[in-house]
């Protein structure tokens, strides 16, 4: 049998063959189990030696591979090219940083030959490392998606699972443009095991994501996997209807009783300029899905190869 390992790479020249080494420490356990391994590093259109460094690996091993994007189209885009590009009966998707820990592969090789799972997945007990104002952020994004999606997403899940191939090709079907792996890979269903770990550091190097980027990432999985927000729109809309109807009653009622005193205007011009935000934020989120669906239509390739070796 084959295993596929697929390493996005963004800028990760430090990494590269640290990774390479951790992912030999288990070659003894694949061979134990009837495995062979081939290794994708997938570079998402890195502006460093990344490319290099791989290109020296291919040299001595030919079980190392390389997918180069002609420019960074995001880790999801990776992810994708990667399980395209697997040959294996099993994929694994791994940060080339070790973040993603090669020593949990026989863990997770164990639940998927021997306890009979389609998947074994990593999710982090703890946020060690990481400023508490992101640590805050992810464990409300993971709360609220759990509440407005019909999709399984664990709190702390990292992208690193172990797939058979029947949930690779499952994920290869859903090829919608806007993508956000960690939905589609609790969409698409299948069992699952989870295997828990303590937060590991990047060995070398500085994290790709900034605090914006994370959250521009978390609204683009909430829009791929819930409608919550069209609703939430539509309901502002129905409660500021109420609220004009009432107070026009009330403005009707008082004009009957007290005759009609002109009121002054900053209080009008506030309500005004409130009631045009409410209007303005959702049309906005309007305009997000139905961007979306702009962006599906024209059905632009998710990724551009380079290079491949």
């Amino acid at each position: 049998m084959l295993f596929s390992a697929i390493v996005p790479c963004y800028n990760e020249e430090e990494n590269v063959e640290d990774f390479y080494n951790e992912i030999l420490k288990q070659e003894e356990y694949l061979k134990s189990n009837s495995l062979e391994f081939e290794l994708i590093y997938v570079d998402d259109g890195s502006k460093d030696g990344t490319v290099s460094e791989v290109k020296k690996l291919i040299e001595k091993d030919k079980r190392v591979h390389l997918i180069s994007f002609s420019r960074n189209f995001g880790k999801e885009a990776a992810i994708y090219a990667g399980l395209q590009n697997a040959k294996g009966d099993f994929a694994a998707i791994m940060d080339a940083d070790l973040q993603d820990p090669p020593a949990l592969l026989p863990q997770m090789f164990d639940a998927v030959l021997k306890e009979g799972y389609d998947c074994a997945a990593t999710r982090r007990v703890n946020r060690k490392g990481e400023p508490p104002i992101r640590s805050w952020f992810a464990r409300r994004f993971y709360a609220l998606m759990k509440k407005i999606s019909d999709t399984e997403l664990m709190d702390g899940a990292r992208d690193y699972r172990l797939m058979t191939r029947k949930i690779i090709d499952a994920v290869l079907s859903v090829k919608e443009y806007n993508r956000f792996s960690k939905g589609i890979f609790g969409w698409v269903g299948f069992k699952t095991k989870w295997i828990e770990f303590e937060n590991v550091e990047r060995r070398k190097g500085e994290t790709k994501w900034s605090f914006w980027g994370l959250l521009k990432y978390s609204l683009e999985g909430i829009m791929a996997f819930s409608s919550a927000p069209l609703l939430i729109a539509s309901y502002i809309g129905l409660f500021f209807t109420v609220i004009a109807f009432l107070a026009l009653i009330f403005i009707f009622v008082r004009a009957l009783i007290f005759g009609d005193p002109t009121s002054g205007w900053p209080s009008l011009a506030c309500i005004i300029v409130l009631v045009a935000g409410v209007q303005l934020f959702c049309l906005g989120v309007v305009g997000q899905y139905l961007s979306k669906v702009y962006l599906e239509v024209k059905e632009r390739p998710i990724y551009i190869v380079k290079e491949k070796i």
